[in-house]
C-alpha cells in the first residue's frame, strides 16, 4: 500500500519533467501557432463545450484578422479536448479528477500539447498541473480556479477574480475607519458556508476561513456557520459574538436560508455575488436584503460593435454578460494573441520561460474593455459594494475597490442605511460607554463582596484550625524528606517479578527524623479528625515497643493525610513466606524459626493488648513486617474509627457477621496467620476448597457441629510439634471465649522456644545472634547460585544478541552504548523474493503464509552458515544478504555470494510447499556489487541497517530479474573474473533499471569446478501470463491436497540442520568467525 501511495505521489513530477524536456520552441513556430482548450462535456457547466466553443472559435478569428492587418503570415488555431467525468455529477468541481491530469497526459503522449493551455477552470485540477513539483513548460490560463492553493505560481494566469483579491478586499474594509458610513474597525466575524455554494463561492468562503491570511490574522473572533439553523440562530442572539456575517451566493440565497427570520437590527450581512449582473440592469431591492451588503465586480462598458459575429447565440452571450466564464475564454485568446504578436513583431524566438513571462504585468484589450493582470498573472477587478435604499428600495452604489491600486472610490457619502443614524454598526454586540460602565461597576462590586466573604472564611478558619490543633498537630511536610537513591537500595534477594511492588512501595517512603519511614494513607482528605480520632492518634504515639512499629504522627501532603510509620527493610511477613529461594524450608526456615516468628507476633500483640489501644482490628500476615534484623513487628494497628476493618480471610466469624473489633477476634486472625507460617501456603489454606468468597461464606454461616476452618492435621505431627497445632487450633474457636488471650499465647510460645535449647529462659540478644548466623549462611549459599545463574543468563542474552547484531555491533554496544557508522568500499548485496506471492496468499491462510516463509528462510539460513555472509533483514518475502562487512574480505564477497545463491537456487528445485504439495516455488535473485555505508539505526529495538545506492541497485537488479534466474550486475562479474573462480553466465544484454538507465546484466549459471541441480526456469511465453499459470498450478495443488488428504510431512533440511537442540542455539552456536546470525 504504501508502495502504491508512493507511485501516486511521484508520478506526476516524472510526467511533468518529461514535458518540460521535450515541449519546447519547436512547436511553437514556422508561423504556426496551437492553444489547447481543455473543456467539461456538460451542457449545464459554464465551461462545457458547447458554451465556450463559439467564443474561443470568434476570439481566434478576430486574432488571425489582426494578424493579416499588420502583414503578418501568421496561423493561430485551437484545438479543443472535452471530457466526461462520473465524478463531476455526484461531487461538481471539487475533487483533483475532475478535469487535467488524465486529459493533459493523453494531449502529452500525442504530441500535441501546443504552445499553451487554456483551462481547467477547476482549482483541485489546476493545482495538479501548476504545483511545485509538477510545473508545465508552457503557459496555462484559467478562467477560475480561484483558490488560494493556486495563488503565486510560475506559469498560471486567471482571469477571473481570484480569491486573493476578495481577501484583500475584507482586510481593508474591516481596518477602514476614514470612511462617513464607518468610523470603526473591525475585528470579529462570522463565516458561513452553505453545501450548495458554486466553484467561486466555495474558494472564497475557504479563503475567508484558512489562518493563515492578512486578513484571518487580524481577527480576533472568527467563526464558521455550516446550516441554515445556525444562521438563524445568530441573527436574532442577542448573545452572539459579533454583528457581521459573511456569506456567498445570490438574494435567492439569502431569503431562502433566513427564511421568515426577523434579523436583529445591529446585523450586517455582506453577500459575495461577484458574477451576477442584474444588480445593475434590474436594481430594484427586497425587504429581506435591507442587512445586507452586496460585493459584486462593476460592469465593463461594453459595445455591440466590439465583435463582427454573425451568430446571435454568441452576441447574447457576451454584451449581456450573463456568464463571466464565456467573456474569460475569449479573452484568453486574444491575451494569447496579444502576447503573442508582442514576440512575433520583435522577432523574438518563442522560448518557454520568456513566454510565460509576458503574461504578467500586462494590459490587453479584452472583449468588453481593457483587461490588467497583475505580477502574479492575477487579473485586477473593480470591487462594487451595493447598499439596499431604505426609501426607494433599490440597490445603491457604496464604493468601489480597485484590486490593482487598493484603492477605494467612494460614490455615496450618505447612504439611507436602515442601521441607526446611516452608520455602519459596531462589529461587536452591545458595545458602548453606559454599557461599559455599567461593567465597570458591576465587577467592582463583585470582587469587593467576594473579598469580605474570603476574609470572613479565613478568619473563621484560622479560629478553628488554632483550636484544633491545640489536641493535635500534624508533622511540617517539609521535615518529610525525600529518599537518596542510596538509601533505597536495601539488602534485598527477592526475585525479579517483585520489582514493581518495591518500586510501588519506595514511592510512599520517605525520611523523618533521620529513619526511613512508611507513609500510610490515611483515607482523610481534610486532616479533620473527630475528637474520638484525636484520642486514639495520641495513644499510638504512647506505643513504644520492638514487636510493634513505631507511630510517629501525621503529615499532609498536597491534598491527602498520612500516617508515619516506622519502615521495616525486609517487607511483610507474607512476602517472607511465599519467597521460598531467599528463605527456604529446612536450612533456614525450620522449625525453630517459625516458633520464634509466631512469638514475636504474640509479643507484640500481648503488649499492643494491655495498652491504651487494647484492640488491633485488622490482624493479618500483611500487617506483619520484618526488620533487617529478621524480627517480626506489627503494624497498622489501631485507628479504627479512621480505618474501620475490613472482611477477609483473618476475620473472625463474629465479626463477618456483625462488623466490629475485639481481642478475641485478634487471637483468631493470629490463629490464622499461625497456619500460614507452619503450611507456607496461602492465606486460608484448604485442600477441598479454593474460592475465597465461599470459604467467607462457610466461616460466617458457622452451621454444624465442626466449623469450616483451615487444614491443620494433628495425625501426622510428632510431639514437639503437637502442643504448637493444638494452640492455634484454639485460637480459632467458634466460641471467643474459649480462645486463649495472647499472655496464655506468649507464655506457651515462650516455653515451648526455651525448651529447644535446654534452658529455661533465653535472652533476646541470644535469639537474635542465633537468627543472624542462621541466615549468614543460607546467604552465602544463595549467593554461589545465584552467580551461577547469572552467568548463565548473560552467556544466553550473549547468544541471542549475536542472532540480531554482528558481533563488533554488540561489543560496542555494550562497552560504549554507540555504534560508529562505517564506510564499507566494496561489498556484494543479495536480494530474493518469491514470484507471486500475492497470488500465493490469495489461496493460503495466514498460518499456512506464515509457515510458509518459515519453512523456506529457516534453510535459507542454514545454507548461509556455509558462507561468509550476513543476514540483513527479511521483511514479507524479500530475503536481504551482504557479504563483505561487517568484516571486510576483499574479493571474497562476491565469489561468496554468488556461491550462496547457487545454493539456493538449488535447493528451490526441490522445495515443496506443505500446504499445496506438488506446486513449484519461484523465486527472483539480483546480486549487486559497490561501496555503501553500515550502522545501527533507532535507540529502542536497534537495527544493523546498510545505506547507498548499492542497496537501491541490488534492489533493482532483483525486480527486474526472471524466476529462477539469479541476476548479476557488470560489477560482480567484473570482481569475479578477477578472482580463480570460474564461474558460468550468461549476457542477458540491456536492462533498464529504474533510477540508473540502460546497462548491461548478467545470468548466472553455475561453476566449472561443481556441478549445482539449477531448476529449469519458465519460458519467456509462461512469464507473460505468469500470474494465470500459477493460479491454475495453485488450484490443481489444492485440488490434488483435497483428493489425496493433506499429511503433516517433515522439512526439507539442508546437510547442517541438527536436531536434537533448540534453532536459535544452533544459529548462535556456529564456528565460522564471519558469520553473524
Amino acid at each position: 500500500m504504501k508502495q502504491w501511495m508512493l507511485f501516486l505521489a511521484l508520478w506526476p513530477l516524472s510526467f511533468s519533467l518529461q514535458m518540460h524536456q521535450q515541449v519546447g520552441p519547436n512547436e511553437c513556430s514556422n508561423n504556426s501557432y496551437v492553444i489547447n482548450v481543455m473543456l467539461m462535456n456538460y451542457s449545464d457547466f459554464p465551461t462545457s463545450t458547447d458554451n465556450v466553443k463559439l467564443a474561443v472559435n470568434q476570439a481566434l478569428k478576430r486574432v488571425q484578422d489582426e494578424f493579416q492587418v499588420s502583414g503578418e503570415n501568421v496561423t493561430v488555431n485551437a484545438t479543443f479536448h472535452s471530457f466526461t467525468s462520473s465524478l463531476y455529477v455526484s461531487q461538481g468541481c471539487r475533487t483533483s479528477t475532475c478535469e487535467g491530469v488524465e486529459l493533459i497526459k493523453g494531449i502529452y503522449n500525442n504530441g500535441t500539447l501546443g504552445c499553451a493551455v487554456i483551462g481547467p477552470a477547476c482549482t483541485y485540477a489546476t493545482y495538479q498541473m501548476v504545483s511545485v513539483d509538477t510545473i508545465l513548460s508552457l503557459p496555462l490560463i484559467s478562467v477560475g480556479s480561484f483558490g488560494l492553493s493556486c495563488d503565486y505560481k510560475v506559469n498560471l494566469t486567471r482571469l477571473l477574480t481570484p480569491a486573493r483579491k476578495v481577501n484583500e478586499f475584507f482586510s481593508y474594509f474591516w481596518n477602514e475607519t476614514q470612511l462617513p458610513f464607518k468610523t470603526t474597525t473591525w475585528e470579529s466575524t462570522y463565516i458561513y458556508k452553505r453545501n450548495e455554494n458554486s466553484e467561486a463561492c466555495l474558494w472564497y468562503m475557504n479563503a475567508l476561513e484558512a489562518g493563515i491570511t492578512h486578513f484571518s490574522e487580524n481577527l480576533k473572533f472568527k467563526e464558521i456557520l455550516r446550516t441554515p439553523d445556525q444562521l438563524k440562530k445568530t441573527v436574532t442572539d442577542p448573545d452572539r459574538k459579533s454583528n457581521v456575517i459573511i456569506m456567498c451566493g445570490s438574494p435567492a440565497d439569502v431569503s431562502a436560508d433566513l427564511g421568515m427570520e426577523e434579523v436583529d437590527k445591529d446585523i450586517v450581512i455582506i453577500l459575495i455575488d461577484l458574477f451576477n449582473n442584474s444588480y445593475f440592469r434590474i436594481n430594484s431591492s427586497a425587504s429581506y436584503m435591507q442587512n445586507v451588503l452586496v460585493l459584486t465586480l462593476k460592469p465593463a462598458n461594453s459595445s455591440l460593435n466590439t465583435v463582427q459575429t454573425e451568430d446571435a447565440t454568441l452576441v447574447t452571450t457576451l454584451f449581456y454578460m450573463e456568464d463571466n466564464f464565456i467573456v474569460g475564454y475569449f479573452n484568453a485568446v486574444l491575451l494569447f494573441g496579444h502576447i503573442l504578436k508582442k514576440f512575433i513583431s520583435s522577432q523574438s524566438p518563442v522560448s518557454p520561460l520568456s513566454f510565460i513571462n509576458e503574461f504578467r504585468n500586462t494590459t490587453f484589450e479584452g472583449v468588453l474593455g481593457p483587461v490588467a493582470l497583475d505580477e502574479f498573472g492575477d487579473i485586477d477587478s473593480n470591487l462594487t459594494l451595493l447598499y439596499t435604499s431604505q426609501t426607494a428600495d433599490h440597490f445603491g452604489i457604496l464604493l468601489h475597490f480597485n484590486t490593482q491600486k487598493n484603492k477605494t472610490l467612494m460614490v455615496t457619502t450618505n447612504p439611507d442605511f436602515v442601521w441607526k443614524n446611516n452608520m455602519l454598526p459596531s462589529d461587536i454586540p452591545g458595545t458602548g460607554p453606559h454599557v461599559l460602565t455599567i461593567a465597570v461597576f458591576t465587577l467592582t462590586g463583585i470582587v469587593i463582596l467576594v473579598l469580605i466573604i474570603s476574609l470572613l472564611i479565613l478568619r473563621k478558619y484560622r479560629r478553628d484550625n488554632k483550636r484544633r490543633w491545640k489536641k493535635w498537630s500534624h508533622i511540617p511536610p517539609e521535615e518529610i524528606l525525600p529518599l537518596e537513591t542510596s538509601e533505597t537500595s536495601h539488602v534485598s534477594l527477592k526475585i525479579d517479578e517483585d520489582k514493581r511492588r518495591d518500586t510501588i512501595q519506595r514511592l510512599r517512603q520517605g525520611k523523618y527524623d533521620k529513619k526511613v519511614v512508611i507513609l500510610k494513607d490515611l483515607k482523610n482528605n481534610d486532616g479533620n479528625f473527630s475528637e474520638k480520632q484525636k484520642i486514639e492518634l495520641n495513644k499510638l504515639l504512647q506505643i513504644d515497643y520492638y514487636n510493634l512499629t513505631k507511630f510517629y504522627g501525621t503529615v499532609k501532603l498536597d491534598t491527602m493525610i498520612f500516617g508515619v510509620i516506622e519502615y521495616c527493610e525486609r517487607g511483610s511477613l507474607r512476602d517472607v513466606l511465599n519467597d521460598k529461594i531467599s528463605y527456604p524450608d529446612g536450612t533456614f526456615m525450620d522449625w525453630e524459626f517459625k516458633i520464634s516468628v509466631m512469638y514475636d507476633i504474640a509479643k507484640g500483640m500481648s503488649y499492643l493488648h494491655s495498652s491504651k489501644t487494647e484492640v488491633h482490628g485488622r490482624l493479618k500476615s500483611t500487617n506483619c513486617v520484618v526488620d533487617n534484623r529478621m524480627v517480626v513487628k506489627i503494624t497498622d494497628f489501631g485507628c479504627n474509627s479512621i480505618l474501620p476493618p475490613r472482611k477477609d480471610l483473618w476475620t473472625a466469624p463474629e465479626h463477618l457477621r456483625h462488623a466490629d473489633v475485639s481481642q478475641k477476634g485478634d487471637v483468631y486472625s493470629y490463629g490464622i496467620i499461625a497456619q500460614e507460617i507452619i503450611l507456607r501456603r496461602e492465606t486460608f489454606y484448604t485442600r477441598h476448597c479454593q474460592d475465597n468468597k465461599e470459604k467467607l461464606y462457610r466461616v460466617e454461616r458457622g452451621k454444624g457441629v465442626k466449623p469450616f476452618r483451615p487444614d491443620l492435621s494433628l495425625e501426622t505431627v510428632g510431639e514437639r510439634e503437637m502442643e504448637v497445632y493444638t494452640l492455634v487450633k484454639n485460637c480459632w474457636e467458634e466460641d471467643p471465649d474459649k480462645r486463649p488471650d495472647f499472655k496464655k499465647i506468649e507464655s506457651t510460645l515462650a516455653k515451648i522456644f526455651s525448651n529447644y535449647h535446654g534452658q529455661t529462659n533465653e535472652s533476646y540478644m541470644d535469639t537474635l545472634i542465633r537468627r543472624l548466623q542462621l541466615y549468614s549462611r543460607n546467604l552465602e549459599h544463595l549467593v554461589e547460585e545465584r552467580t551461577e545463574l547469572y552467568k548463565a543468563e548473560r552467556d544466553r542474552a550473549d547468544r541471542l544478541n549475536f542472532m540480531l547484531l554482528p558481533r563488533p555491533v554488540v561489543k560496542s554496544l555494550k562497552e560504549t552504548g554507540l555504534v560508529e557508522p562505517e564506510l564499507f568500499e566494496e561489498v556484494t548485496i543479495y536480494f530474493s523474493d518469491i514470484v507471486g506471492f500475492t497470488t500465493l496468499c490469495k489461496y493460503s491462510t495466514p498460518m499456512e503464509v506464515v509457515d510458509m516463509l518459515n519453512d523456506i528462510y529457516k534453510n535459507f539460513d542454514h545454507i548461509l552458515d556455509h558462507h561468509d555472509v550476513y543476514k540483513v533483514e527479511t521483511i514479507g518475502d524479500a530475503y536481504m544478504v551482504v557479504s563483505g562487512l561487517p568484516n571486510r574480505n576483499g574479493n571474497r564477497h562476491a565469489v561468496d555470494i554468488s556461491m550462496m545463491a547457487l545454493d539456493i537456487l538449488s535447493f528451490m528445485g526441490s522445495f515443496e510447499l506443505r500446504h499445496l504439495p506438488g506446486l513449484p516455488v519461484w523465486i527472483r535473485i539480483g546480486i549487486h556489487s559497490g561501496p555503501c555505508a553500515a550502522g545501527v539505526v533507532g535507540i529502542k529495538m536497534p537495527r544493523y541497517c546498510l545505506f547507498g545506492d548499492t542497496v537501491n541497485t541490488a534492489s533493482r537488479m532483483e525486480s527486474t530479474g526472471l524466476p529462477l534466474r539469479i541476476h548479476v550486475n557488470g560489477s560482480t562479474i567484473n570482481i569475479l573474473k578477477r578472482t580463480d573462480c570460474r564461474f558460468q553466465y550468461e549476457v542477458r544484454g540491456e536492462t533498464y533499471l529504474k533510477g540508473k538507465g540502460t546497462e548491461i546484466t548478467y545470468w548466472l549459471t553455475g561453476t566449472e569446478d561443481k556441478k549445482y541441480n539449477i531448476p529449469t526456469p519458465p519460458s519467456v511465453e509462461n512469464q507473460q501470463r505468469l500470474q494465470d499459470d500459477l493460479a491454475e498450478m495453485i488450484t490443481n495443488s489444492l485440488q490434488k491436497r483435497e483428493n489425496e488428504g493433506f499429511k503433516t510431512r517433515e522439512l526439507s533440511r539442508v546437510p547442517s540442520y541438527r536436531s536434537g537442540t533448540l534453532e536459535y542455539l544452533q544459529l548462535a552456536s556456529t564456528e565460522i568467525s564471519a558469520t553473524y546470525l
